[in-house]
């Protein structure tokens, strides 16, 4: 096939013709058939005119190669009149020619960039962003499932699949994903992934037609049979670009191509979308991810660490527990919050051990962990107790029964309840996910103990002091 460029543009807007490889190449054959009426030397023909070919059209220059760089000689000064001629009259254009040799054509291509085509520099698919490294929870199995099965199945099951939740909780985590395990399974498929603001762009270069010849719905057609499209909440208020992503998606969904997308809300509450997007978005399966439980935290932040080539054993439990409590409403800052830990432990304050306070003190200014330290919280309360007995946090909100522990457990929940005036409910999920029946029991012994127990009385007076309360 025939190389061209995109210059050729201006006279096919002359022709008002579409612009592609074959009308180029019936261009030069028509060129061909008057020059040779003009050389009337079929030997001369032959051997200079024959093998000549359109490389590109750049500007008001066509570019043609030639066989020899004796062709390119005899071509340029014996019959340029002649051609310049015949062009003109095959394209009412006042184009001017001049002729290559087929290595040099080779190097100006390699000094000239060419436009590139649709979607060439857009973000590839990431390859720690898998199935394997997704840590699935209660809040986010559904979405996880449901992803697995579009990858083993694309266009048959779930078109098109829509995932929806706040920023930060996983949903181009299992778009990269579901991509990966498609080329996986068969390496041939074209997956494309796109940010929304990739298709905007497009969209710009499209109208302005500065890609490459090919209509950009051709090119989805042609190229792509799995879409995946993240953000798709930033096409609001872009009519234009509504309408072509419509057109877009009705000639993938036609042709079973599978289509996945991704939005930071339920696409029934975005105002201003297209009805007729709404309505497509959520024909197939539309379904959300919730915030993260503690335990899936807790389980990201494990991952995260040893695939840091380091040992959870080097980090005390509480720090685990700390970080998941405080910043498990979204997965990315949780992960960036981690990633702040381990630089401070290997540059600022190298340690082998990470206890709470090095964890602390390492994202101080992300967060406000003074508060953490001065302001009464169940947090707080549950850290104080357990240094008052010597005891990891941990092991007071988990399930071990020894006396000493028990007891250190009842007065946290006995002070939890009686200085913050939380429900036992609130207090059993901080504790371990104990019952309501289970606090309130511990609650009321600390509470019938504390009416003749003079060393529980002055224990729970000293707590209630290390932690500011006047009434001790």
């Amino acid at each position: 096939m025939v190389p061209f460029h995109c210059g050729y543009v201006r006279f096919l807007a002359v022709k008002n013709m579409d612009q592609s490889v074959s009308e180029i190449v019936a261009l030069w054959s028509r060129i061909l058939v008057r020059i040779k009426e003009r050389v009337n030397d079929s030997l001369v023909y032959d051997n200079f005119f024959a093998d000549t070919y359109i490389d590109s059209i750049k500007n008001n220059t066509i570019i043609v190669v030639a066989n020899s760089g004796l062709a390119v000689s005899v071509l340029s000064s014996q019959y340029k009149q002649m051609i310049d001629s015949v062009v003109h009259e095959a394209t009412e254009s006042n184009f001017e020619v001049r002729f290559v040799e087929a290595g040099q054509v080779k190097k100006e291509s390699e000094k000239t960039p060419q436009k590139a085509l649709y979607f060439a520099d857009v973000n590839k698919l990431n390859p720690a962003f898998t199935f394997k490294t997704f840590v699935v929870g209660q809040s986010n199995r559904p979405a996880y499932q449901a992803a697995l099965v579009v990858s083993q199945n694309p266009g048959r099951l779930y078109n098109p699949l829509l995932i929806y939740s706040n920023s930060g909780l996983g949903k181009t985590h299992l778009l990269h994903a579901i991509g990966s395990a498609i080329k996986e399974r068969n390496p041939q498929t074209r997956v494309l992934y796109i940010t929304t603001q990739d298709f905007l762009d497009e969209y710009i270069k499209f109208v302005k037609g500065d890609s490459e010849g090919q209509n950009i719905k051709d090119f989805f057609r042609d190229n792509v049979d799995v879409l995946l499209v993240d953000d798709i909440q930033f096409l609001v208020g872009k009519h234009g670009t509504e309408e072509l992503f419509f057109s877009v998606f009705q000639t993938l969904y036609n042709a079973g191509k599978q289509i996945v997308i991704t939005c930071d809300v339920n696409p029934t509450q975005l105002q201003g979308l297209d009805a007729r997007l709404r309505t497509r978005f959520t024909s197939g399966l539309p379904i959300d991810i919730k915030t993260p439980d503690k335990e899936t935290c807790e389980s990201i932040l494990r991952m995260k660490i040893q695939a840091n080539g380091l040992s959870v054993d080097a980090f005390d439990p509480e720090v685990i527990s700390y970080f998941a409590q405080k910043f498990g409403n979204n997965v990315r800052e949780l992960e960036g919050a981690l990633n702040r830990l381990l630089f401070y432990i290997v540059n600022v304050h190298p340690t082998v051990h990470v206890n709470l306070q090095t964890a602390m003190d390492s994202v101080r200014d992300l967060t406000n962990v003074q508060d953490d330290e001065t302001k009464l919280s169940i947090g707080r309360i549950i850290n104080t107790v357990a240094d008052y007995y010597n005891l990891a946090p941990y092991t007071i909100t988990g399930r071990i029964r020894t006396s000493q522990i028990a007891l250190a457990r009842h007065i946290a929940m006995y002070l939890v309840r009686t200085m913050l005036d939380v429900t036992y409910t609130k207090i059993g999920q901080a504790f371990g996910g104990k019952d309501h029946a289970t606090v309130m029991n511990g609650v009321e012994k600390v509470d019938n103990s504390l009416k003749n127990d003079r060393r529980l009385q002055a224990t729970v007076s000293e707590l209630k002091g290390r932690l500011g309360s006047k009434d001790k």
